[in-house]
């Protein structure tokens, strides 16, 4: 396993690990974090499962998020993590590349590969939804949270309406402490990433232009994001996809169901 830095100037740089395939016919998973999420949430059971099987994994930190620098003043927006993803790949060539994102992470996945970045095809979690004034509103609203009582209140407000029952009921005692919220310091990695990528990402996506195999999975439980309808028509746009919709899941799968997930990623590559 390769875990090296990709300087990207003074005080800047994109933490990642790559692990190429062991097999011939094997992948290389290039995963796309959410914004308040980094490579930990693909470890826990997903990377490990892909390389067991012969395949590869290429994590990375976005800047902003841990381990991945990013110097002060610079604008973390929605254009400039495509642009480093792009970079990324360039650095390292993974081979037979296959791009997984999770929710906005699939927004970028598919915009580096429309910007040219090659992949065998691209698999989106939680990722296919219509930006209105309900999502506005939420994204907003997050960022507000984010402000008056860090990613703890966040955390507090919203992984209710996120995750699964199950993990809702192992999981409630981790939450609701005692101690007062604490802000996130506006120049921090997670407050830039949630204020200027949030906000200025841009959802009008060309699918009809995605000719490369798309496999869609949707977490039924998802009670923010998730509108069927939506779904429905986006997924009708991509020429070439498929479907895996859980509904013993929400909106943050690899946390919820890795191994489903990491099974349903090994299909997937087998039909590539």
């Amino acid at each position: 396993m390769i875990m090296p830095e990709l300087p990207l100037g003074p005080g800047d740089c994109i933490f990642y690990e790559y692990t190429g395939p062991k097999k011939a016919e094997g992948c290389t998973f290039v995963f796309f974090n959410a914004l308040t999420g980094d490579i930990s949430g693909w470890e826990n059971v997903i990377g490990p499962m892909l390389r067991e099987k012969g395949h590869g994994t290429l994590l990375y930190n976005m800047r902003g998020q841990s381990q991945s620098r990013f110097s002060q003043g610079l604008t973390l927006d929605g254009d400039l993590i495509v642009e480093d993803a792009g970079r990324l790949l360039e650095q390292v060539k993974p081979v037979r590349p296959v791009f997984v994102g999770l929710s906005i992470g699939g927004l970028f996945a598919v915009q580096a590969h429309v910007s040219g970045a090659d992949a065998l095809g691209i698999v989106l979690i939680n990722t296919l939804r219509r930006i209105g004034p309900r999502l506005q509103w939420i994204g907003d609203a997050l960022v507000r949270a984010a402000e008056v009582g860090g990613l703890d209140l966040f955390r507090d407000l919203y992984l209710p309406l996120l995750m699964n029952e199950d993990w809702q009921a192992s999981n409630r005692v981790n939450f609701l402490k005692p101690e007062p919220y604490e802000p996130l310091a506006l120049d921090s990695g997670h407050y830039k990433l949630l204020a200027e990528a949030g906000r200025s990402a841009n959802w009008e996506v060309p699918y009809e232009s995605l000719q490369l195999p798309v496999l869609v999975v949707t977490g039924l439980q998802d009670r923010v994001f998730l509108d069927h309808n939506d779904v429905d028509e986006l997924f009708a746009r991509l020429p070439n996809a498929r479907r895996v919709d859980m509904q013993d899941a929400g909106h943050l799968i690899p946390m919820e169901r890795p191994q489903s997930l990491a099974e349903a990623l090994l299909d997937f590559a087998r039909e590539l």
